[in-house]
């Protein structure tokens, strides 16, 4: 059967209230934007979502909070997002909040297989209370409890058909690894090209983590924060 579809929605025709899903992306630097307003036209509740960030306020994961479906995040900073600000600060959503580096190695021992590990990152601070503690060679190590997923959510910039991926530089942040950890992953594509296209040293993820390609249009792209400085002449 072939992955390539050409609605986005029958990718997702088993989302069920109260799963997990996994979104690609680095800030709003290649987000599924089309998987994510799948989900919203959707309407699925009680979602725990784990990205990086969460969007701004209409654009990105924005969108879900926006129609209060996701009720659990956890990712590595808040951003520019108001409406993630006010419903962590009024107990409307449930947020862990996980250092960026050890968010990417949770989610790829989830893609290995992998249960636990152990790492310094956190040691002596609120994230390392509750979690177990070990010594290695004189230095304590906290152990992290890998992330998998019911559904990944990713954008490559191009795919075959057999679903082997390649990704456009800071996109390659996140999204493979949502790929690898998720049950079923959902990779949205600029272009689509025949297997065998693509040469193998440029594949930046084997088409095995994938089970639907969608050929997306109109990506907006949108920059989270432009920061400009006005130029004075003469």
């Amino acid at each position: 059967m072939s992955k390539v579809i050409q609605d986005i929605h029958t990718a997702f025709e088993h989302l069920e209230n109260g799963m997990t899903v996994l979104a690609g992306g680095f800030g709003l630097c290649g987000i599924p934007e089309h998987a994510i307003e799948a989900i919203r036209t959707k309407g699925t509740k009680g979602l725990t979502v784990v990205s990086n960030n969460c969007g701004v306020d209409d654009f990105g994961l924005g969108r879900l909070l926006e129609k209060k479906q996701i009720d659990k995040m956890v990712s590595s900073y808040v951003g520019e997002n108001k409406t993630f600000e006010q419903q962590l600060i009024n107990g409307e959503l449930d947020v862990t909040l996980t250092p960026q580096g050890t968010l990417a190695e949770k989610l790829r021992a989830g893609g290995a297989g992998i249960p636990a590990f152990y790492t310094k990152t956190g040691v002596g601070t609120l994230i390392a209370e509750g979690k177990e503690s070990r010594e290695f060679d004189g230095e304590t190590y906290i152990m992290e409890r890998a992330i998998t997923g019911d559904f990944g959510i990713v954008k490559a910039q191009k795919a075959d058909t057999f679903g082997n991926l390649v990704f456009e530089k800071t996109a390659r942040n996140f999204n493979p690894l949502c790929a690898m950890a998720a049950k079923t992953t959902v990779v949205e594509v600029e272009e689509i090209v025949e297997l065998g296209e693509i040469d193998p040293d440029d594949v930046h993820l084997s088409g095995v983590y994938v089970d639907y390609i969608y050929l997306g249009k109109h990506f907006e792209k949108r920059i989270e924060k432009r920061t400009v400085k006005e130029v004075q002449h003469g």
